[in-house]
């Protein structure tokens, strides 16, 4: 059973800058990177507001270099899942497959994903015109009708931004009406560049090199038509990935793990730290979870360097 000193599971923005954090501070952190190694910026095209990028940059390049910056200060990568995590007693035991592992101290990072659709054309057209964040890629719909779906104060937050760039925005609810907060709701409802299709839903995105036009379907009548849009935004919800700590870490009624609450980046157990989006539902952002990133590599060579 090899032990390690720190192990970070996540490789992010805040996974990679914990590693680099970390190394830095000579804890020859072991990263386990994941199969979809490079979070969701791996599925960005172009990264515009990421500082010290006036030209912006690819989102695979970015994390391409986070990673390089790690490795040169000795921060050792796995490409491997993690399977099972025991944080109950110490030394941590985590398990990748049948390997097992142990460390003093542990940060997650294995951010969040957002929830799709899993409509034709929905995966074919990210990033080209389908995105779930409009304070990433909404820059680029200057002047264009936008689409988009769902009900809840995150679809409203992402309309309302979008209105700053966009001719038209129509939000596309499958119900009569918003989940959303009342006052969320009638900022977006009385929008001069917004307006609603109720009781309707998406069921394909088309076009070749970019978003053409929608198959919009009512619920109630089954009627089907076309909508010529120049982009869509999924905005019904992100997904934490946590269930690996499931019953080993508090998390709140949407599955983020808690953090302690005084600042820190520490979680309910003594020793295992969080950062980035697996935390985080309001920003949501690559420069933020770098940020967390540091924060949980701070905290984690202070606490190693009080428990010697």
């Amino acid at each position: 059973m090899d032990h390690e000193k720190l192990i970070i599971i996540g490789s992010g923005p805040a996974g990679l800058t914990a590693a680099l954090y970390a190394s830095r501070a000579a804890l020859s952190p072991l990263v386990f990177e994941g199969f979809m190694a490079g979070g969701q910026l791996m599925i960005t095209t172009d990264v515009e507001n990421y500082p010290g990028f006036p030209d912006g940059i690819l989102g695979p390049e970015l994390m391409d270099q986070f990673r390089k910056q790690a490795e040169r200060f000795d921060a050792r990568m796995l490409q491997v899942d993690v399977t099972e995590v025991d944080f109950s007693s110490r030394p941590f035991k985590i398990n990748v497959g049948a390997d097992a592992y142990t460390a003093d101290a542990v940060i997650v990072a294995t951010g969040a994903s957002a929830t799709w659709l899993g409509i034709p054309g929905e995966s074919a057209l990210t990033g080209k015109g389908v995105s779930a964040c409009a304070t990433c890629d909404g820059f680029f719909f200057r002047d264009q009708e936008l689409i988009v779906v769902g009900g809840g104060d995150t679809a409203m937050e992402e309309a309302l931004f979008l209105t700053k760039f966009a001719s038209k925005i129509t939000i596309v609810h499958r119900r009569d009406e918003f989940r959303a907060s009342r006052i969320m709701a009638a900022r977006a409802i009385e929008h001069e560049k917004i307006n609603v299709e109720w009781n309707t839903v998406v069921t394909e995105i088309h076009g070749e090199d970019g978003v053409e036009s929608v198959t919009l379907e009512d619920t109630v009548t089954g009627e089907q038509r076309q909508m010529s849009v120049g982009g869509v935004f999924i905005a019904i919800g992100h997904k934490p990935t946590t269930d690996l700590f499931t019953g080993q870490l508090d998390q709140d009624e949407n599955n983020y793990i808690e953090l302690a609450g005084d600042g820190s980046t520490r979680s309910s157990v003594e020793g295992v730290f969080v950062a980035g989006d697996v935390a985080d539902h309001t920003y949501r952002q690559a420069v933020t979870a770098a940020g967390t990133g540091c924060m949980a590599a701070i905290d984690a060579e202070r606490w190693l360097a009080s428990q010697e």
